[in-house]
């Protein structure tokens, strides 16, 4: 079993909280509120950026120069790729980047990228790894299962684009590189002693993610969705 596996096993409530929400099943039928999805896009905008920040943090902490070279390219995807799909992907909703950028971030956003770059401070890189597999790979493992609903990439769902964004080969390879460095790192930095504090860095990174899909959830009910 890799050490995603027995992290995810160990945190089997909290990750079944997060990968099942109603947010992400509400994807999948199109039936979310689009007021919630505008939402969660501002959102996901500001966390991308916390996120390029915990990446370059991963360079500071990287005890190789391979390990340098990799967190350098996840930050270079975030800021030169992602970021980019991310505004193409706001303005099919209404949303310029004048909205992205004067937006207010929202206290669950705040919680769960602060709590990744203190999880990093405090550790090595494999705390800070493992602060971030719950959205790096939970994204791709998500989405593939929303992809297999009857009609979640039909052209009659409105949220298709996001579910093939995370579904499609390109980012499935990321979540398994992810994957694959974790497992590496945890081979050379993992020991029986330390598990257990692993286990609760990832639990509470989990439950934080569960946290972000109920923000973008609670907006205005869920008797609206998008047309």
């Amino acid at each position: 079993m890799s050490f995603f596996e027995r992290l995810k096993r160990a945190a089997s409530a909290e990750w079944r909280a997060y990968s099942e929400h109603p947010f992400t099943n509400a994807l999948a039928d199109g039936s979310l509120n689009a007021a919630a999805f505008r939402h969660y896009l501002v959102q996901d905008y500001l966390f991308l950026i916390e996120f390029a920040r915990a990446y370059a943090l991963a360079v500071y902490k990287s005890p190789r120069l391979s390990d340098m070279r990799e967190a350098a390219a996840g930050m270079s995807a975030i800021l030169d790729v992602e970021m980019n799909l991310h505004v193409k992907l706001c303005a099919g909703w209404g949303l310029a980047p004048g909205d992205l950028e004067r937006a207010p971030p929202a206290v669950e956003m705040l919680a769960y990228t602060r709590y990744v770059l203190d999880a990093g401070m405090r550790g090595d890189l494999l705390a800070l790894k493992v602060a971030l597999a719950p959205c790096v790979i939970g994204y791709a493992e998500i989405a593939a299962r929303l992809a297999a609903r009857p009609n979640a990439l039909a052209a009659t769902n409105p949220y298709r684009v996001w579910i093939d964004e995370y579904a499609g080969a390109t980012y499935q390879l990321v979540a398994a590189n992810a994957r694959a460095q974790l497992d590496d790192l945890a081979d050379r930095y993992a020991t029986p002693a330390r598990e257990a504090d692993l286990i609760g860095i990832f639990k509470e990174a989990t439950r934080l993610e569960a946290d972000f899909w109920e923000m973008a959830w609670r907006v205005r009910g869920h008797d609206m969705p998008a047309g």
